[in-house]
């Protein structure tokens, strides 16, 4: 069937019910234009409405897209950082609606900056600046950002993100652990909720995929210090029994 036919039938099952997910009027337009195929290998099932998983990446189901571009409210010409790029679909989709040289993306695995090049490039994004960062960091370096976007789960967004936040910017992320809501902050403080989601969490240097270890959260960091101060005073008593015996045995 005609892609574009496709397209259709998934934003058109996004905007009635059961879903109802999207009802920003831009953001339908953008969907309908933006070729999903060129980001999910199999095109067969691009355009159904379910996530898919390429390079140990999950690639957000159309309705989750639309969910966070709805609680992002755009502007044209917004300045937007987008943390965790994925394949490059969202970016393109935020590029339709603010122009593709106003879109900067991140994402702290090399494959999927590679990945994601290569698709906004083939489906006529070339303007996305996508780079190879640590999520946490952001991109200071284009700051500050109107909208900044994190698909990846956080308690609390990382302080760098907020400092590269326009006055009167807007940032969007999955908070939450083990329960996920999405929220939407203001550079005044101001928080919006939009409902239940799911999401991995943010990845720190160390913890992409093909990487031989990865950093342990806060919890699994005092543990291993735990650990690692008791074998440290076990070492130091051996040495002192040791000194200990020595002396003991020259008397």
């Amino acid at each position: 069937m005609d892609p574009a036919v496709l397209r259709e039938d998934m934003v058109d099952g996004l905007e009635a019910p059961p879903k109802e997910v999207l009802d920003d009027e831009a953001v339908s337009v953008a969907m309908r234009d933006v070729p999903r195929h060129a980001f999910v290998p199999d095109p067969k099932t691009a355009y159904a409405d379910r996530e898919h998983e390429v390079r140990g990446t999950r690639v957000l189901a159309p309705s989750t897209v639309a969910r966070l571009l709805e609680a992002l409210s755009l502007e044209a010409g917004d300045k937007v950082l987008i943390v965790g790029v994925g394949v490059g679909y969202t970016a393109a989709v935020v590029a339709e609606l603010v122009g593709d040289t106003n879109v900067h993306a991140i994402d702290i695995a090399r494959p999927l900056v590679f990945e994601a090049r290569e698709n906004l490039d083939s489906a006529g994004y070339e303007g996305v600046l996508v780079d190879r960062r640590d999520g946490a960091d952001g991109l200071p370096e284009y700051a500050p950002f109107d909208r900044i976007l994190v698909e990846a789960g956080v308690v609390e967004p990382p302080r760098p993100l907020l400092e590269q936040l326009a006055d009167d910017g807007r940032i969007v992320y999955p908070r939450g652990a083990q329960v996920q809501r999405l929220e939407a902050l203001s550079k005044d403080g101001n928080r919006e909720h939009f409902g239940v989601v799911s999401f991995d969490p943010l990845l720190l240097e160390g913890e992409q995929p093909g990487t031989v270890e990865r950093n342990r959260m806060a919890r699994e960091d005092r543990e291993h210090a735990e650990r690692r101060a008791h074998s440290r005073r076990g070492w130091e008593q051996n040495w002192i029994e040791w000194d200990d015996s020595i002396g003991h045995r020259s008397d």
